[in-house]
């Protein structure tokens, strides 16, 4: 079920009203504001919009709309008879999911803007961050709503601070807080203060009206002295001016939003784009983003015809914002903790010194890999630079280790289609591509590996081995599930690594006979990348690290001494689990797979959750031991202006917190327990007793996308990736437009309900990504839309 989309359109304008806290007078600000949008109107519709109330049912404040500000449309969603907090009001009743209750909300609002120009306004309860029924606060759940505010300031004692820290939330949370509201109180004179502090601090208006009449106790003068004040309040110039400040607003967002692609045409170098190829049209605006979706603009049909018509829908993330969502956009813990780090922190030096969050990571990350090899930590600002950073180490580290000379020329030993980022080191890692190939100063150094893929083709599996590979490897083999594919005992027990094995060291003789020098292995483990999104068997990278590390007589005689156990032998052995690791194929890291370990690791992209940027390089003492040196100039000298960032560090602390508590929760047992991979008694279970193997994509969806022979050559599914390899008559790789339909098809979604996919293609390959906190319902109704959009193909 896809979110409600925010709610904007062209002539309906729809406002929130917060309260600092609960009886400051939402209700009579929002009284006054229907009242003044009904007089200054002409011909526009006002309405009123409660999505939950609690108390008796006569004296809910739509009854007090219908009374004092007649012709507005008013509703009230949800209705509890108890006075207190909804949710605790709520309990023992009935609770809707919060999906639903927001859908209610959009859906009536929908309505309003059919019946043409107008406003309105949705009041919330109690305070900013009183709990919705189901317990979630308000300010968490309205955010994907997208609606901006108009704040009701508390005018008593203690009521700016109060104001201040609800503003501080809203703000925090994505909230465009437009106008403040304010009764006038001359004994406090909360007004004045907050007029100075909102407009000189933050540029937002702040206006105030006079109190309403105190209760006397006799209901008929009651209401007599509020519809006086009412009709006296709603006519003044401030209430005016309130309403058309709201609605400039209103407009200057729509206008902005139009103007974003063609501006950004003008102005924006984006990456990995021919900006010769692409047109305004192509450029998607996103307005905000939550959970796993972006909220983005709508391409208008006709001028004049969509009035009626929202301007925002929902796309779901699916390339997880080039694979570095895991915790849903706008994610509350990690935006606390990001503004609380830049606000103990802001930035601080590294070089000799420390702080807590660089530390708990280190140790965190240290911990999670449950590797013994790893012991230090160096930190960076991405995956590409992570892996220079390792690249740097390893050399020296095998350099020293077999006494060549600084001046020698060494490579690395990488596999095809592997790439490891843009900088210009991590580029001569891997081979000549259409990524590197035109970049002045590459100059690839190393030797890369062919080997054979996986694939789900017509319901099996199949390890495929590369048309030049066939001499050496055999021809393909047919596995009943995945589990099987990974399980290295058993297919070592039928020496099925053997073929692996003589092949990777037939090559590596040859090459290093021919005078090379070769300083570290580099792989990505399990999956290839930007390479082209491609399922490695991973006996064949478990046996080249196997090769590897029992080769030292090939690469030379070992000069440094070192005979640590822990330590590396054969060459460093280099794991870039900056795609893979950190829970995207289902595990903590991706080496475990494999069931070997690394001497130098690199993590990036979950590291923070998707949002900062930070990445780690781990390392082993022996790999740490090659910079120790009395001469300065021999220490590992890297470094960036924000090494050890504190805001990403404790980002990145709490990211992992997160994950690591679902996975102890169980919170993805409904994807482990799903008929997955041909069914869960054909799976070779982990010493935990879990599927070796699992997918938030469900089986049977793989199952049918790889019997689609006509179009589809094969598929994948692990973890949160879904990967489909298209059939490409105009050839494989990174140029071929084989996935364009598909990937058209799914941006074009469901004009029903109004939401689509937001994917990116890699060739031929099309491939969807979910976060670590994707629902289940999402994946049913993408599943849907991806099927959808092959049979269109």
């Amino acid at each position: 079920m896809a979110p409600a989309p925010p709610l904007l359109w062209r002539t309906l304008r729809v406002f929130q009203i917060y309260g600092a806290n609960t009886d400051v007078g939402k209700t009579v600000f929002a009284t006054i504001l229907c009242r003044t949008a009904n007089k200054i109107g002409a011909g526009e519709k006002t309405a009123f919009l409660k999505p939950v109330s609690t108390g008796p049912r006569d004296e809910a404040d739509d009854h007090h709309i219908e009374r004092h500000a007649p012709g507005v449309v008013r509703r009230t969603l949800l209705q509890y008879d108890i006075a207190a907090s909804p949710h605790a009001a709520a309990k023992g009743k009935s609770v809707p999911p919060d999906k639903e209750l927001l859908s209610k909300i959009y859906q009536f609002a929908s309505g309003r803007a059919v019946h043409g120009p107008g406003w309105l306004f949705i009041e919330t309860a109690g305070g900013v961050h009183s709990p919705a029924p189901s317990g979630i606060t308000q300010a968490d759940l309205y955010t994907a709503l997208r609606c901006p505010v108009v704040l009701v300031a508390d005018s008593k004692l203690g009521g700016i601070s109060l104001t201040i820290s609800a503003f501080e939330s809203l703000k925090l949370r994505g909230y465009d807080v437009e106008a403040i509201l304010v009764f006038q109180d001359s004994e406090y004179d909360n007004e004045q203060y907050l007029r100075d502090y909102f407009t000189s601090h933050h540029g937002i208006p702040v206006a105030s009206l006079p109190t309403p009449p105190a209760k006397i106790g006799d209901g008929d003068a009651d209401t007599k002295r509020m519809k006086q004040y009412y009709e006296k309040v709603s006519d003044s110039t401030t209430a005016r001016s309130i309403l058309d400040g709201l609605a400039r607003k209103h407009q200057g967002r729509i206008e902005k939003l139009e103007s974003m692609s063609s501006d950004a045409y003008r102005r924006i170098w984006y990456p990995f784009t021919q900006h010769k190829l692409i047109s305004p049209d192509g450029i998607v605006p996103i307005d905000s983003a939550r959970g796993d979706f972006f909220q983005t603009l709508v391409p208008r049909t006709g001028e004049g015809s969509d009035k009626d018509q929202p301007v925002l829908q929902s796309s779901f993330d699916g390339s997880a914002s080039w694979w570095t969502q895991g915790l849903g956009h706008g994610n509350p813990s990690l935006t606390m903790a990001a503004a609380y780090a830049a606000g103990r922190y802001g930035h601080v030096m590294f070089a000799g010194a420390v702080h807590e969050p660089a530390l708990a990571v280190a140790e965190t990350l240290l911990r999670g890999t449950k590797n013994p090899r790893l012991t230090r930590v160096f930190y960076s600002d991405n995956g590409s630079t992570g892996v220079e950073v390792a690249v740097k180490m390893a050399l020296r580290a095998a350099r020293l280790g077999y006494g060549w000379a600084a001046s020698a020329d060494i490579g690395i030993i990488g596999l095809k289609g592997g790439y490891h980022g843009d900088t210009i080191g991590a580029m001569d890692c891997a081979e000549p591509s259409i990524y590197n190939e035109n970049v002045e100063w590459y100059n690839g150094r190393g030797i890369w590996y062919d080997y054979p893929s996986v694939k789900c083709i017509r319901g099996r599996w199949v390890v495929e081995i590369p048309d030049a590979l066939r001499a050496d490897l055999g021809d393909d083999q047919v596995f009943e599930s995945l589990s099987s594919v990974f399980d290295m005992e058993s297919r070592e027990s039928k020496q099925e690594h053997r073929a692996y094995e003589d092949y990777i060291e037939r090559r590596l003789s040859n090459q290093l006979g021919k005078g090379r020098k070769l300083g570290a292995l580099l792989v990505e483990p399990v999956v290839i990348g930007a390479g082209g999104m491609v399922l490695i068997d991973p006996l064949f990278q478990r046996a080249l690290v196997k090769v590897v590390r029992r080769s030292a007589n090939l690469f030379g005689s070992r000069h440094d001494g070192i005979s640590d156990p822990a330590g590396w032998t054969g060459l460093p052995i280099i794991f870039d689990e900056v795609f893979t690791g950190l829970y995207r194929l289902g595990r903590f890291t991706a080496a475990s797979f494999l069931g070997t370990e690394a001497d130098v690791s690199v993590h990036a992209k979950l590291l923070t959750g998707g949002l900062v940027p930070l990445s780690a390089t781990l390392a082993s003492e022996s790999i740490f031991g090659a910079f120790e040196s009395d001469d300065k100039a021999e220490a590992l000298l890297h470094g960036h202006s924000y090494t050890g960032h504190p805001i990403g560090c404790q980002v990145a602390l709490e990211s992992m917190r997160q994950m690591q508590g679902m996975e102890k929760r169980g919170e993805w047992d409904w994807a482990k327990d799903s008929d997955w991979s041909g069914g869960l008694g054909g799976q070779v279970q982990s010493r935990h007793g879990e599927p070796e193997v699992w997918s938030i994509w469900p089986w049977d969806l793989l199952d049918w996308i790889s019997n689609q022979t006509q179009s589809v050559a094969g598929a994948w599914a692990l973890g949160s990736i879904l990967a489909v390899h298209m059939k490409a008559p105009d050839g494989l790789g990174y140029k071929s437009n084989a996935a364009l339909r598909v990937q058209s098809a799914l941006r074009h979604g469901d004009g029903e309900t109004k939401w689509n996919v937001h994917s990116r293609v890699l060739g031929n390959v099309l491939y969807i990504m979910g976060s670590q906190k994707t629902a289940q319902d999402d994946i049913v109704a993408i599943a849907s839309l991806v099927r959808r959009a092959l049979e269109r193909n």
